[in-house]
Formats: C-alpha cells, structure tokens, sequence
C-alpha cells in the first residue's frame, strides 16, 4: 500500500473516532432519556397534553423538545416514544423538529461559527417548520397510513406479549399456590414458565426459575426462599426496565447510527470544501431570484441526506457551504434537514414501516423546502444577510479537557452498564435482541 492511501485511510479513521467521540454522550442521554420516559410517564399525561394538535400542544413539545435532546437518533426514539404513548403524529414530529434544531448547544456553535445572523435566522426557521409540520401532518398525513403506522409501533411494543412477563409487575396476575413473595393474587396463567427451562423442575407449582431439585416442598418451602420485594426496590425496578426499553432500541437502529456516522466522516475526510462548491448555482447565471433560493434550497437538503453527521457536528459543514456560494436559505435548509438524512429514514422504516415513512419523509421535504424559501425571503428582504462570517475547519478536534470529555467519560461507562442491565432484563424475558 502506498503511503498516500495509508495517509488517507488514517485520516478517514482520524474523522471517524473525532466525530464519534463529538455525538457519543448526546446520543447516549437521548437514548437513556427515552427509555425512561417510555417507561414512567403515564399515557394519560401524554394524550392530556400531546393528544390532540393545537397551537398549545405544539407549544408545549417544542418546550419539551427544547430541553431533551441534541442528537437527531435520538430525538428519532423520543419521538418515538411520544407516539407509542398516543401523542399525535403532527406533535410527535414537532418534538423531533425542535429537539434538534431548538437546543442551546446548537445556538452556541452557530453563533461562534457563523455569526448572530444566523442564530435568528435557526430560530425563526425552526418556529416557522414547527408550525408548517403541525399543519401538514395534521391535514394532509392519510388516515389509514397512520393507522398503519400505529400498529407497526403496536406491534413492537414488549407489553403485547401476553405470556411473558418475567421480571416486570406482576400485580395484576392470579396464582393459586406458590407466589415466591410476589402479589400474584390476579394472577391466571398456572403453567407459564416465562419462556425459561423447567425440565428438571420436581414441584408442580411455579417456583420462579429457581433450580429446587433439593429443596424439600412442604409448608415449609416458604420459610426457606421466602424474598421480599423489598430487596430490589422499586427505583431499581424500574431502572432495570428502562434498561430494557434501551437495550432494544439500539438492537434496532444501532446499524442505522453506525452507518450514518462512517459515511458522514468519509464524506468529510475526503471531500475539500472547494468540492463543496461545485454543487451550487452560480449567481452569474441570471435565474430569478425565487428559483435561485428554490434550487439552493433543494440543494441544501440533499446535501444535508447525504452527509449528515449530528445536528450539531454538521453546522461546521454549514459554515463550508455557505461559504462556497449557496444562499442564506440554502444554509437554513441544510441545517433543518438533519431529520431528513439517509440514517434517519432508515430508522423511521424500523419503527414505522415503509408507506408511513414514505408519507413522513415527503411531508417533512415539503416543509423543510417552505422553510428555507421562508427564510430567505425574509432575511433578504430587510436585508438582514451578511457575508463577513469566518469559519473554521470541517474537523474539529474534540478531544482534550472539556464538556464533550467531562460527558463522555461520565456517559460511556453508563451506557454500557445500563446496556448490558437492559440485555439481561430482555434475556429474562424470552426477547433476545
């Protein structure tokens, strides 16, 4: 091999661990995030609030956008979460909306790369998409589309197998013998063995998967194993099932992630930001003003498909467009169309199912391409466009004594805790994943 594709082979892995090390701990808290919201929060508070679409439900999910996430998977998962919950489709695509493009520490690199200019302009663009989503999801998704889309979440749901339930609350279950402690008096399933080996088991009754060869069934059998459900407490308990929920949402899109991350640095370690350029309209070529930005606008989003890192590690790559000639629109439209990227719709066809995808990806497009139009009129008509920003290089290190450290640290041995607590749960119950 020579030594200029050994060069470029380390720098590709070099762009790769950089970029993975910037997105870990984001994607981590989003992911562990929505596992407990899936678990803990009451479906009556979701549909009370998320239930139906109005300008206060779309209010209160841009909020709770706002202050959940900073990574477009798992703003994916959260959203995700707020369907299987009966949260419409219209503010569950707001929430995913603005919990990637609404967040503090997006604001904070687009002012240090690119300048205030563009700040306002995130902001007015993500309100303006908000509401454009809230209204086409809510009249223009069909019906039996979403229905069909419920179902496939349904149907991926742990709770809809009836039969297994080992490890989770049993409080509404019936048994007439043995309970091992645990209130089964609900309980109506004799003979369930939660999917586990009881072959070599010598009582008739449930022992709990304890191995009881050697243990003596008589009235006495209680005095022996008696636990009480004290021993695990009830945070630890729903700990456990949390894990579960997130164990299994990276079985599922945990491909997707590592997909969209490898292509994403490729694209960046090898692409120069001159390559960037040929891919724009020039200004010389006299077109209308309005199919100019409608092309830049167009432009912008398939980059975005194409080359997405992280909704806030491709702002550098925004800061490199803008600078190679696409117009203020055109950088708006990039930006929001993180929830557009090749990755991310293979995500939705996980949790949705393709023809509900199909639908949500159009509607998304159409909203994002409004947007940038949107913005672009406006800015430019009160003449608010600047072209004096500074950019800084498309790789950035990451490493080093600060936040990104500080969090990683703390959120790479407690993802992979809470993983492996997560695949144990679903082991114990019969879902290996």
């Amino acid at each position: 091999m020579e030594s200029g594709d050994s060069n470029i082979i380390i720098h590709v892995i070099s762009v790769l661990f950089n970029m993975s090390w910037q997105i870990f701990w984001p994607l981590a808290f989003g992911l562990i995030l929505s596992s407990f919201i899936r678990h803990l929060l009451p479906v009556d508070t979701v549909v009370k609030h998320l239930g139906k679409t109005d300008a206060k439900s779309l209010t209160f999910t841009t909020i709770l956008g706002m202050v959940s996430s900073s990574c477009s998977y798992a703003a994916a998962s959260l959203s995700h979460t707020l369907l299987a919950k009966k949260a419409t489709l219209a503010n569950a695509m707001a929430f995913l909306v603005s919990s990637t493009n609404l967040i503090v520490e997006m604001f904070i690199v687009l002012v240090a790369l690119m300048g205030w200019t563009f700040l306002w302009g995130e902001v007015i663009g993500g309100l303006i998409l908000i509401a454009t989503v809230g209204f086409l999801f809510s009249r223009f998704y069909p019906k039996e589309v979403e229905k069909e889309l419920h179902q496939n979440i349904e149907s991926a749901e742990p709770a809809k197998h009836a039969h297994s339930d080992c490890g989770m609350d049993m409080s509404n279950m019936k048994h007439e013998t043995s309970d091992c402690g645990m209130d089964m008096s609900n309980m109506k399933h004799e003979t369930s063995d939660c999917g586990m080996d009881m072959s070599n088991m010598k009582s008739e009754t449930s022992d709990c998967g304890m191995d009881m060869s050697n243990v003596k069934h008589d009235h006495s059998m209680h005095d022996h194993m008696y636990m009480p459900a004290q021993e695990e407490t009830d945070l630890m308990s729903k700990i456990t099932k949390s894990a579960g929920f997130f164990q299994m949402d990276l079985a599922m899109i945990g491909k997707e992630i590592l997909i969209g991350v490898v292509v994403s640095s490729i694209l960046i370690a090898l692409v120069p930001q001159e390559g960037w350029k040929a891919l724009f309209i020039s200004n010389d070529v006299g077109l209308p003003t309005w199919l100019h930005s409608l092309l830049d606008v167009i432009i912008g989003i398939f980059v975005a498909m194409i080359a997405y890192v992280c909704s806030v590690g491709n702002l550098i790559l925004a800061a490199a467009l803008w600078h190679g000639g696409i117009s203020f629109g055109g950088v708006i439209g990039f930006i929001l169309a993180d929830v557009l990227t090749i990755p991310m719709i293979g995500v939705y066809k996980k949790y949705y199912g393709k023809r509900p995808t199909k639908w949500m990806v159009g509607l998304l497009f159409l909203s994002i391409l409004f947007t940038g139009l949107c913005v672009d009129a406006i800015f430019n008509g009160f003449g608010w466009v600047s072209t004096d920003q500074t950019v800084r290089t498309l790789n950035q290190s990451g490493f080093g004594m600060n936040m990104t450290t500080v969090m990683n640290l703390i959120f790479i041995p407690l993802s992979i805790w809470y993983y492996r607590l997560g695949k144990k749960a679903n082991a114990g119950m019969g879902m290996s994943m």
